[in-house]
């Protein structure tokens, strides 16, 4: 990797740390709602995630779905079936109780 490309990596990954993106505001609503302790958990799968997509990305992913464009197809269905999943169980659960917010 170049020195020039390290660099604009380190700098995109520095603001993007500290930009209010989903994630961000996320951890914010948890943070609020759940205190600081229950959202450790989240606060390090968002750390995790973003590091193992840097990773994949980084290790050559790209080359993959070049090589098999199905795969990245495949992928893109079952993400967005997902997510699909997570906002449907989300308006089903209902409001949360007072006594379970505080922990």
């Amino acid at each position: 990797m170049s020195q020039q490309l390290l660099i604009a990596f380190v700098t995109f990954a520095f603001v993007m740390a500290f930009t209010p993106g989903p994630n961000n505001i996320m951890l914010l609503s948890s943070g609020v709602t759940y205190g600081f302790r229950r959202t450790v958990p989240h606060i390090m799968g968002v750390s995790f995630g973003f590091a193992f997509m840097v990773g994949a990305v980084g290790f050559g992913l790209a080359t993959v779905f070049i090589n098999y464009p199905v795969l990245q197809q495949v992928l893109k269905y079952l993400g967005a079936a997902y997510l699909i999943y997570l906002a449907v169980a989300i308006a089903m659960s209902g409001a949360t109780k007072p006594e379970e917010s505080r922990g």
